[in-house]
């Protein structure tokens, strides 16, 4: 993160996203201010709060994928939620306190994985040593001779040449403990985890031996040791220290809490409101108790994201709104916007497509005029029907490949042209019936 500059956050998103410059331009900033905010003295760090960014655009135009690369760009921990989803139960819906929850688990993993790939290579060499152990058992402070030294060393040559992967050794494994059912009301399901992780640790770990291959047992063994090396106190100081300082929560349908007409709401829409006042501490800025320990979320960055069709940015409660002082506009796609997307993205669904088919020895090539009436056809049937942006291309392309997909593996097709009259002979019956347009495309 310390090295790209906006400009190079931008041509990064640039890579898989095309068009929106004005969202792209909002998020490199907000990323590159978390950088200068680290370098600033305790105190000052302490004052300066993320300038949280509301999203606002149709289904589909890359709201959801700006956000992700965002966090991966910047290998920050990200959640998305879905902020409908804590109205569904109940008169306000689904503890908030989870979506902080949920982050800082990903985090441990995040933090985790880290560490893991630091003492993969110890893990690996202390492993070696297991098996060889178990090869050729020696007591404890028994002196060995040069003859056993040379005889270890051959087997250990064989090891590393995969000689020994079918010979039986016996692994001393840990038993999974009894699940233990924890009954909680929603809203307090973290306690229902903490108990059950605490009847687990009081409960005496079991521990039996059991005779595998090598080669089965080589991964059971790795991973024991990755365990023994790693010092879980620090995964767990790290995932909360990177979730407070550069955690990214996106809240995904924040239009659908908006009631458009706020003054006369009542039933569902004080529900809404509800789940708007239960998100403000946390944006804010509160503390949250996890399994892992409190987290402060005062630095957190909140992105949300609407279509707002029906209600305004300003049918939010207005305290909920002065925390998303950033506003940005994402436009609808056109043939254009199609037809790049098509060709540029190094993820590009004609890139994939292409290299799926290879493995069946199918070589798909396309043709300008081909890509061209993809795009015609994505664009005429948003307009007919529901607009649902880039996500069109899903249905029309796997529509389009469906017989070379189904035939390539008994087949032999060789080279198939993508062009425009290979579109029309495949999806023009569909188009013209616009009956069948609504449920195919």
């Amino acid at each position: 993160m310390e090295e790209l500059t906006p400009k190079e956050i931008v041509k990064e998103l640039d890579k898989y996203i095309i068009g929106q410059s004005d969202a792209k331009k909002a998020v490199a900033i907000a990323l590159r201010n978390r950088y200068r905010r680290l370098k600033l003295p305790a105190n000052l760090q302490e004052e300066i709060v993320p300038k949280n960014i509301i999203m606002i655009g149709p289904t589909g135009v890359g709201k959801t994928e700006i956000a992700r690369r965002l966090a991966r760009l910047a290998k920050s921990p990200f959640a998305k939620v879905e902020a409908s989803k804590f109205t569904e139960v109940g008169y306000v819906g689904r503890d908030v306190d989870s979506i902080i929850r949920d982050l800082v688990d990903i985090a441990y993993n995040l933090v985790r994985d880290e560490k893991r790939e630091e003492v993969l290579v110890k893990a690996k060499e202390n492993t070696e040593e297991r098996i060889l152990d178990l090869l050729l058992p020696r007591p404890s402070g028994y002196v060995t001779s040069e003859s056993e030294n040379e005889t270890r060393e051959k087997f250990r040559k064989m090891l590393k040449e995969g000689l020994l992967e079918d010979r039986s050794v016996e692994v001393e494994i840990e038993e999974p403990g009894a699940n233990i059912g924890v009954l909680t009301n929603m809203g307090i399901e973290e306690v229902g985890m903490n108990l059950q992780d605490m009847f687990k640790n009081l409960l005496p770990k079991r521990r039996k031996k059991k005779k595998m291959k090598i080669g089965e047992a080589r991964k059971i063994i790795e991973v024991q040791e990755v365990n023994r090396l790693i010092d879980m106190d620090v995964v767990k100081n790290e995932a909360i220290k990177r979730v407070e300082t550069s955690g990214i929560v996106f809240i995904d349908e924040i239009d659908k809490v908006c009631s458009a007409d706020a003054a006369n709401s009542r039933g569902a829409d004080v529900s809404r409101e509800g789940v708007q006042r239960d998100l403000l501490p946390i944006v804010e800025g509160s503390t949250v108790m996890t399994k892992y320990g409190l987290v402060k979320t005062d630095h957190i960055l909140f992105i949300a994201a609407g279509a707002f069709h029906v209600a305004k940015p300003s049918d939010l409660i207005p305290e909920l709104q002065g925390r998303f002082p950033i506003r940005v506009e994402l436009k609808s796609l056109n043939k254009t916007d199609f037809i790049r997307i098509l060709k540029e993205p190094e993820n590009a669904l004609t890139k994939q497509y292409k290299e799926l088919l290879a493995a069946d020895d199918v070589q798909l090539e396309y043709k300008d005029d081909g890509i061209e009436r993809i795009a015609e056809i994505a664009t005429e049937v948003n307009s007919s029907n529901e607009n649902i942006g880039a996500r069109r291309l899903y249905t029309i392309m796997e529509k389009l490949l469906e017989e070379v997909s189904f035939s390539a593996p008994d087949a032999s097709l060789g080279k198939v042209i993508i062009d425009k009259t290979y579109v029309d002979e495949h999806l023009d019956n569909i188009i013209k019936d616009k009956d069948l347009t609504q449920y195919i495309l």
